[in-house]
């Protein structure tokens, strides 16, 4: 029988997940398989490319046991994934990239932040470039990512055959197709869509002119649109590890933020249109999307990008590098956190603050009161947009000696309310620059629960 039936894969900083649903997108069964995160000294921050294609596949399986649709019914499989650096070596295995020389941990995790030098000295050149990526490039971007390699690991940089993005990485291993998506090398590799190329003399006056010398080689000589069919489809080697057909079509992917800005800023019955939405795309961490069909030059926000998202229009990213991870930072490191993870009998901690805070409160006014004097400032990973600090950090304010779960709910909320003042700050400084929203749809996981949503927008 024809296909009628399609799957998702969505890989996050901590899980991959797999769901599979009809054509009118009703999820029919979905599976998660965690994955892990290295840290070291220096905010290195890695993990392993094996591992996430196994847990990528095990998820594929479980989600199509779960879902009862046999092989047959599937006409499509779509991938997403963070903006992570991933490099592959000639024989299609990881090439370290950090002094353990684990050549099993072969990705440089998107929120990895050992390339402030880097990314310092490339922003000192004031590249023409750098206009197209908010005025200053940030260190959670590939290319200072690859300038670190070349100067700390030559040996690796030298034997990586090929430099990915994890989506593009993805959909090589399912297909064996090396192109790149428009989506990740245009909003975190420096590729200039608008003019359809890369720009040589960038890479040879921040250092890295041996990617320009080799052609691009290694970085994607064929870029295509999100959703382009890529080869012919899963390849049998693929196909087998994830229980479907060989040949099953495989789009080109998006980074995570960005299909979930898709989903949102397109959702049927969302007020405004695509052009007048912002998506806040909450996890890990935060990302806004404002799609405009002129390109707005924001500073400190990403972008502007061209069909980086939607085909057609230009795409302005901000967010905050810290979210749902500001969060868990936060109330895990409260002296009540180990009595609320008890009483929360399985709920996530942030959730069953949430709920707690909201059945002893009539109005969301009451509930924003409930921080008190408290005021955090969320930057734990520097601040994304609109200042481009990477340096910023995160500050608590108005603390006092209470140590129980009325103090870790009001730090709960001042946190939440910190994200909100944060998201204000990035549609003001896009309002004076000329690109306006009138509507803002938040999505997300578990981390953005009504409470979250609310506060935030409010």
């Amino acid at each position: 029988m024809a296909g009628d039936c399609y799957i998702g894969i969505d890989v996050g900083t901590g899980s991959a997940r797999a769901g599979v649903f009809d054509a009118k997108g009703a999820m029919l069964g979905t599976a998660k398989a965690d994955i892990t995160l290295h840290r070291d000294p220096g905010g290195i921050v890695e993990q392993s490319s094996a591992e996430i294609w196994a847990a990528v596949c095990g998820s594929v399986q479980r989600a199509l046991a779960a879902s009862g649709v046999g092989a047959d019914r599937v006409a499509g499989v779509g991938v997403d994934a963070t903006c992570s650096l991933v490099l592959i070596g000639a024989d299609g295995a990881g090439v370290p990239v950090g002094t353990s020389g684990d050549a099993s941990r072969d990705i440089v995790v998107w929120m990895d932040h050992r390339a402030l030098d880097q990314t310092a000295r490339i922003n000192a050149t004031g590249h023409a470039v750098l206009a197209y990526v908010g005025g200053i490039i940030s260190p959670e971007m590939e290319t200072p990512k690859l300038l670190w390699l070349k100067e700390h690991l030559p040996a690796s940089f030298e034997a990586a055959r090929h430099f990915l993005d994890l989506a593009d990485f993805l959909t090589w291993k399912a297909t064996g197709s090396l192109a790149r998506s428009t989506c990740t090398v245009t909003c975190k590799w420096t590729y200039l869509a608008h003019e359809d190329r890369w720009d040589a003399s960038y890479f040879r006056e921040i250092g890295l002119g041996v990617l320009a010398d080799e052609g691009f080689a290694r970085i994607g000589t064929e870029i295509v649109a999100p959703g382009t069919a890529l080869g012919h489809g899963l390849t049998a080697e693929a196909a087998e590890a994830m229980g479907l057909r060989p040949g099953t079509p495989v789009g080109a992917g998006l980074i995570d933020a960005h299909a979930g800005g898709v989903g949102t800023v397109g959702a049927d019955g969302a007020p405004g249109t695509v052009t007048s939405r912002m998506a806040y795309v909450f996890g890990t961490s935060a990302c806004t999307m404002s799609s405009t069909r002129e390109p707005g030059f924001v500073p400190g926000v990403w972008g502007p990008y061209f069909a980086a998202m939607i085909p057609g229009l230009w795409l302005n990213e901000g967010g905050q590098s810290a979210a749902g991870a500001a969060i868990d930072r936060m109330v895990r490191g409260h002296p009540a956190y180990a009595e609320a993870a008890a009483q929360a009998s399985g709920m996530s901690v942030p959730g069953w603050l949430a709920a707690r805070i909201e059945a002893a409160h009539d109005t969301l006014s009451d509930c924003a009161k409930a921080a008190g004097p408290m005021v955090v400032v969320p930057d734990f990973l520097g601040n994304r947009s609109p200042f481009a600090d990477p340096g910023a950090r995160a500050v608590i304010a108005g603390l006092g000696m209470e140590t129980g779960l009325e103090d870790l709910a009001a730090q709960y909320v001042a946190g939440v309310c910190g994200l909100g003042y944060g998201l204000r700050q990035i549609v003001e400084a896009q309002a004076a620059n000329g690109v306006a929203v009138d509507t803002i749809v938040i999505s997300g996981g578990a981390g953005a629960s009504a409470l979250v949503r609310q506060l935030i927008a409010d």
